[in-house]
């Protein structure tokens, strides 16, 4: 069992700590049911909110953003123009979705970014994660028929019962340019990934 309080230092104090029992593949699974929930418990005075959508009002959304709710941008986010975030988005405070980048089905601790043209998916990244231009965080197995994705856990392989699942980002990691995260990574706080290369634990 891999427990994101390990990876990530402010979970148990987090609005989604209630749901530290999941695998990190099945709270992103039930994204959207976990935002919804929290957007019923925000306090209604502190967010603006229509149509499944609440951001704080420090959050700054450029005109030609794209967003689908359920979402909650906390305070300081910004989501630049042509950024594109598809339901079940959950952002703590201080991110950043740079234009071009498409984020879905993940929550994000404060600080984190997504400088430009990236894409994230199914995924749940800690406080201060940084992707650098281009890099990518693959969310599905489309090279084969068997598309369960498999994490790694020391020398083993495990499968999570899951076609869907991108990777779980440690505190502080970095994601350098044009790079791939396949499937079902598992970083431990402050992992480097060099600029340009391919992450993919389970062929490790």
């Amino acid at each position: 069992m891999i427990d994101p309080r390990h990876y990530i230092h402010d979970f148990a104090a987090s609005a989604i700590a209630r749901w530290s029992h999941l695998a990190p593949w099945d709270l992103v699974a039930g994204s959207a049911d976990v935002v919804r929930q929290l957007l019923a418990e925000l306090p209604p005075n502190e967010y603006l909110t229509s149509d499944e959508i609440a951001a704080h009002p420090t959050a700054i959304v450029e005109r030609g953003a794209v967003l689908k709710g359920p979402l909650i941008l906390g305070p300081g986010c910004f989501v630049a123009a042509g950024a594109y975030i598809r339901g079940g988005c959950w952002l703590v405070r201080d991110c950043i979705i740079g234009p071009g980048s498409e984020l879905k089905s993940s929550f994000l601790f404060a600080g984190s970014k997504l400088a430009h043209f990236n894409f994230v998916g199914d995924s749940i990244l800690g406080t201060n994660v940084n992707l650098e231009a281009g890099s990518v965080v693959c969310n599905t197995r489309n090279e084969r028929l068997d598309k369960e994705v498999q994490v790694r856990l020391g020398a083993d392989l495990h499968r999570t019962g899951s076609e869907k699942f991108g990777a779980l980002l440690g505190d502080g990691v970095c994601i350098g340019a044009n790079a791939v995260l396949a499937p079902g990574c598992v970083l431990s706080p402050f992992t480097v990934v060099p600029r340009a290369s391919l992450w993919d634990q389970e062929a490790a």
